[in-house]
């Protein structure tokens, strides 16, 4: 991969909440190609951010914990990231984190922000529905990764694209 490839993946992956370029270049060099994995699910079960199954021999359900089989370090730093995304209120933007996706196409910056209210959303309801914080945080971790995938696999932004012709106008317009 050459170096402007680099600094664009990364310009794209500093649109979330907590992801910085550690993080970012982290996750580009540890994991190589995004598009190997099927699907968003897949990846975050290479970082171990899935449950290990369920426990269901009885008539309650009891969820086990993550499997952490998987690449412990990017785990971790997507742990600390998605902690991050949980301090501030849903859908509010700070100035640098403004700053960060300054100069993004809008269907990037249109994903980043889906998913940026979708995770602190999550992880408010979680709280709420009586969650300890760190299962809430990991749950959020799992889907921050989810959407990482998602960016680099180039999958989501091409679907944001077709779902907001009218968006781009308006962006190019200005």
């Amino acid at each position: 991969m050459s170096e402007t490839e680099y600094v664009e993946k990364v310009k794209k992956l500093v649109c979330f909440l907590g992801v910085k370029t550690h993080t970012v270049l982290s996750c580009l060099i540890e994991t190589g190609d995004f598009k190997r994995f099927a699907k968003g699910n897949i990846y975050a079960a290479y970082l171990g951010l899935v449950p290990e199954g369920e426990d269901s021999s009885s008539d309650s359900i009891n969820r086990l914990p993550i499997a952490k089989a998987g690449n412990s370090h990017l785990r971790k730093l997507l742990t600390e990231a998605s902690g991050g995304i949980c301090k501030g209120q849903i859908g509010h933007k700070s100035k640098d984190l403004q700053a960060r996706q300054y100069g993004n196409p809008p269907e990037v910056i249109a994903y980043a922000d889906k998913a940026n209210e979708r995770l602190r959303r999550k992880y408010y309801r979680m709280i709420r529905h009586g969650k300890k914080r760190n299962i809430a945080v990991t749950a959020v971790a799992r889907e921050l990764a989810c959407f990482i995938w998602g960016m680099m696999a180039d999958k989501r932004i091409k679907q944001e694209k077709l779902r907001n012709p009218q968006q781009q106008k308006m962006t190019t317009t200005k």
